[in-house]
């Protein structure tokens, strides 16, 4: 962007994310904004470490946000209501150039309900909308009226949206942006004590709390059977601040020696020391794609989330990797199969130099590829789209 088309006052864009994953986006998202407007972007919000890395002073913790399903968010309710509130009156009282809501539908797209509501004028952004092509497709046109543009993270979502009639702009998947990231692995190792030649396991629960109490258990009884198989197994666990307690005490007792992991850098290089994962369904598996990692991927949630959800599902897998192939390049097990038995049979071939793993790691590197690998970062594309889509509703940028 050249000097000319800087504002003559500070843009301000107010960046709102409600869990982990999406501070991580923020944060890029924020470092884009910088590179491409420098001092004449001021950005404010609601963020996690990521974002205030970047010079945010959220409004509030993510602590409250970061649910997920109607067992585990019904009881919240009253304080997720209570932190949209304070995040859109905050908007309606500072006039932001535009509000960036970044995941977390359930909480973030209550923000933009309420705030065209109350002032249809206010600009609102969705950053890694929800997958409703995936289930309950009639959500995408509801989108409209409370969206006024999506980034576009897949190439395929952008005339899903046109054709329903809410505006888009394909930015690439910004997980991509992770891929140099993959690395430390033998340093890992050797800080850890780990033996160069012994089979690690990556065991990664998700970063939500229900996920943890859902997942833990199954997690748990594979690797039991695992060290059956591979007596000399070590697991690495990476875990994020607010549910490091709850990993903590459901992995005492572990069946093989375990190393809780904090923060990215050893979350990265745990990936790229692993010869495989155990995986929570979500933006961690495309992360592993990116690190070659081959991986198992696994979801359970509550039995009236699911019962309720499963008849709008219209997609055949969970992981992004599969449904950009089409086919389970990486093993699924969701819900009922979801078992220690199933995950450890799929984890035993690619723990070992096996036709199987080869094979994984092969379509890994394809769908990295079909996201984006390789080309401009995507933050910076989605910085971009953002300022220009604020020049063309009337501001100067």
């Amino acid at each position: 962007m050249s000097t000319a088309a800087l504002p003559a006052k500070p843009l301000t864009l107010m960046l709102v994310c409600g869990e982990p994953s999406g501070d991580q986006l923020g944060g890029e998202l924020m470092a884009g904004l910088k590179l491409l407007a420098g001092d004449g972007v001021r950005i404010t919000g609601v963020g996690g470490t990521a974002m205030a890395a970047q010079g945010l002073q959220s409004l509030f913790p993510l602590d409250d946000m970061a649910v997920m399903g109607l067992r585990e968010v019904v009881p919240r309710i009253p304080k997720i209501l209570r932190r949209v509130r304070e995040a859109s009156d905050f908007a309606l009282a500072t006039r932001p150039d535009a509000v960036v809501l970044i995941d977390s539908p359930d909480f973030t797209h209550r923000i933009a309900q309420r705030l065209k509501r109350t002032d249809p004028s206010v600009r609102t952004v969705n950053y890694v909308a929800p997958q409703v092509w995936a289930s309950r497709q009639y959500r995408a046109r509801k989108m409209g009226r409370y969206f006024d543009l999506v980034l576009a993270l897949l190439p395929f979502e952008v005339p899903f949206f046109e054709a329903h009639g809410v505006r888009a702009a394909f930015v690439g998947h910004p997980v991509i942006e992770r891929a140099i990231r993959m690395t430390g692995g033998d340093a890992l190792r050797a800080r850890l004590g780990i033996a160069a030649n012994a089979p690690l396991l990556a065991v990664l629960p998700g970063s939500r709390m229900n996920e943890v109490r859902l997942l833990l258990p199954p997690f748990r009884d594979a690797v039991a059977r695992l060290v059956k198989s591979f007596p000399d197994l070590v697991c690495v666990l990476p875990t994020v601040p607010h549910v490091a307690a709850a990993v903590r005490a459901g992995t005492a007792n572990w069946p093989a020696p375990l190393h809780i992991l904090d923060g990215d850098a050893d979350k990265f290089s745990a990936f790229d020391a692993a010869d495989a994962a155990l995986a929570a369904s979500g933006t961690v598996t495309t992360e592993l794609a990116l690190a070659h990692t081959p991986m198992v991927v696994a979801y359970r949630f509550g039995w009236l989330t699911y019962a309720l959800g499963k008849p709008f599902v219209s997609v055949k897998f969970a992981t992004l990797v599969n449904i950009i192939l089409d086919r389970e390049a990486a093993p699924e097990f969701i819900q009922s199969r979801c078992t220690g038995a199933n995950l450890a049979d799929a984890l035993v071939p690619l723990l070992s130099d096996t036709p199987s793993r080869r094979e994984q790691i092969k379509d890994l590197d394809a769908a990295t590829a079909l996201l984006g690998v390789g080309s401009e970062p995507p933050s910076l594309r989605a910085a971009r789209a953002l300022l220009e889509f604020v020049r063309e509703a009337g501001t100067t940028v």
